[in-house]
């Protein structure tokens, strides 16, 4: 790893730059790469900053903690944190993952208070946790989605001491660990990187304005800015994977893209540290070559998963009848059906909510790619917190059917924070920006909404309440209902490792079965799954042994299966 003790600073526009130590500035010398600036070591603890040719003193780019936020010196951490045996690794492409936000997760919203609920994961049977952002943003609350120091960790969850406790603790239980990065954009407030160097272009321009400078002027040290910070996760902190935000706004016109680059430090990584990573994806694009090995085929990215919204929307809008907004396309039974079988339901056609044609055909990618290359759900931050209240599934017997579905298709599923109980808690947007980003965010969000047609009240995203609400209440899983969906959820993980075709990953052995327009039946292996919405009987055409079932199915003469009720129920063939 890097000296973390020692101060050095890309600033190649800069005549002169001085370390500020407590207050007091003395001159950095010029380092041996071009436009680095470095200095000689400081004891942990020490808080220091940056001037530029006699400017404000600014952190410091590459800190590892902020203890005062972003706009406050930055502190030398102890490497001594990092003075641990190396972990032996797990492998978490196709096995379940766990979404959770270390703020809401518990009362405390710390790393320390996390590790108490852990077993509980174990128990569950989840084979990872992937952690929203904990890169160091405004305020103390937040999604961490609007970071801007991409090596820190931010100080109100326990800085980077508390995420090697809890990285350790995960690891202890046997459970693997998947940060979500943010590399397409910084956040608005406390970003101080333009006044460093070209890391931004304007040749590029993203929902956020100028685009991360990957292919202009400088771009080589950039590119190795967010390289280190994701070797520092893997190697250092001894994570197992990242989630990659929004990666179809890394703009790069350069011969090796990004991402490609990336894939092949990563299998340098693994190699070093002799432990299997998993690189996740959260892409727009609709494009298989995204989850395809560098050269197989034309613009492959190399990761190993990326997000599969399709089977998202398609489940969300069958279960739920929602059809406005992106799930315009979504809805009906066999557009569900597709989503199961073929990943993609925007494959080269034309997307409404788009008003063009989108995507590509999962074909086209060849046989580089299996199911285990997609990450499904039911819920997530985005599809929960993006929603006007924040508010999640509500219908019981629907939520348990489409978890079937997802639970026990080939893909690599991920449940959101309390999904596993029907946790009541809502997930809405919040933030805490300062007095002048903060009303107009709030005011944004509520004009948002509103063009959209909603009707209810928006929550306030600089609200205290509006955060409070999304803290999860674990005393509910004990009560009534809540207590049966996560026995189903306990049952469907199960089986998920149990039955040896549920880790078929092959789409071609994934067939599905559409019954009527409420119901349809997912076939795998030695087993399958009928699912419906419908609240009246439906007879599926399956005989075989009962394996789960959230309502006791009656039989026919025929010893077919009959559903009273919206629900689904697993079969073994």
């Amino acid at each position: 790893m890097r000296d973390i003790t020692r101060p050095e600073v890309w600033a190649p526009n800069a005549a002169t730059v001085e370390l500020v130590v407590e207050g007091d500035p003395s001159p950095m010398a010029r380092g041996a790469r071009r436009g680095w600036w470095e200095a000689s070591p400081l004891a942990p603890g020490t808080r220091y900053a940056f001037s530029l040719d006699g400017g404000p003193a600014l952190p410091d780019p590459r800190s590892l903690s902020q203890p005062g936020g972003p706009h406050e010196p930055s502190a030398i951490v102890d490497p001594a944190i990092f003075r641990r045996p190396q972990w032996e690794g797990v492998a978490l492409r196709g096995r379940p993952l766990y979404e959770l936000h270390v703020g809401t997760f518990t009362d405390e919203g710390t790393f320390d208070a996390a590790i108490r609920r852990l077993d509980h994961l174990v128990d569950l049977g989840v084979a990872g946790v992937e952690v929203m952002p904990v890169a160091d943003f405004p305020g103390v609350r937040g999604w961490g989605y609007d970071g801007t120091g991409l090596y820190s960790v931010h100080r109100a969850y326990g800085g980077p001491e508390g995420f090697v406790r809890f990285i350790d603790a995960c690891h202890e239980r046997g459970l693997g660990v998947v940060l979500d990065v943010v590399h397409n954009h910084l956040g608005p407030e406390g970003n101080f990187l333009a006044q460093f160097g070209p890391y931004f272009t304007s040749r590029h321009h993203t929902p956020w304005g100028a685009a991360i400078n990957l292919d202009d002027v400088g771009a080589t040290e950039v590119r190795r800015f967010l390289f280190e910070a994701v070797e520092q996760w893997i190697v250092d902190f001894q994570v197992d994977g990242l989630r990659l935000d929004a990666v179809h706004e890394l703009r790069d016109g350069s011969d090796q893209h990004f991402l490609a680059e990336l894939a092949g430090r990563a299998r340098e990584w693994g190699r070093r540290v002799g432990r299997p990573l998993f690189i996740t994806v959260e892409s727009d694009l609709n494009q298989a070559s995204m989850v395809s090995p560098v050269g197989s085929v034309r613009g492959a990215r190399g990761m190993d998963a990326q997000w599969a919204d399709d089977i998202h929307h398609a489940l969300h809008a069958f279960f739920t009848g929602e059809q406005q907004g992106y799930y315009c396309d979504f809805g009906d039974v066999h557009v569900l059906g597709k989503a199961l079988s073929s990943v993609f339901v925007h494959d080269g056609g034309h997307s409404t909510f788009r008003g063009r044609e989108w995507g590509a055909p999962v074909e086209l990618a060849g046989e580089h790619y299996d199911a285990q290359s997609f990450v499904v759900f039911i819920q997530n931050h985005d599809q929960v917190g993006n929603r006007a209240s924040g508010d999640r599934l509500t219908d019981a017997p629907r939520q348990a059917a489409a978890a079937a579905l997802y639970l026990l298709a080939p893909f690599t599923p991920m449940l959101f924070m309390g999904e596993e109980w029907a946790a009541t808690t809502p997930f809405p947007f919040f933030s805490h920006l300062g007095d002048e980003l903060g009303p107009l965010v709030s005011a944004g969000r509520a004009r948002e909404f509103e063009a959209m047609g909603w009707q209810g009240t928006v929550p306030d995203p600089q609200a205290e309440a509006t955060f409070r609400s999304a803290v999860l209440d674990w005393d509910e899983r004990q009560r009534g209902g809540h207590r049966r969906m996560l026995d189903w959820y306990r049952t469907l993980l199960s089986l998920r490792s149990l039955l040896p075709g549920a880790t078929d990953p092959s789409l071609a052995a994934t067939r599905v079965e559409v019954v009527d327009d409420d119901t349809l039946v997912l076939h795998r292996p030695g087993f399958a799954v009928a699912a419906t919405r419908s609240a009246g009987t439906t007879t599926v055409p399956l005989t075989g042994h009962l394996l789960a079932a959230w309502e006791a199915p009656e039989r026919d003469t025929a010893g077919r299966w009959r559903l009273t009720g919206p629900g689904a129920i697993v079969v073994g063939l």
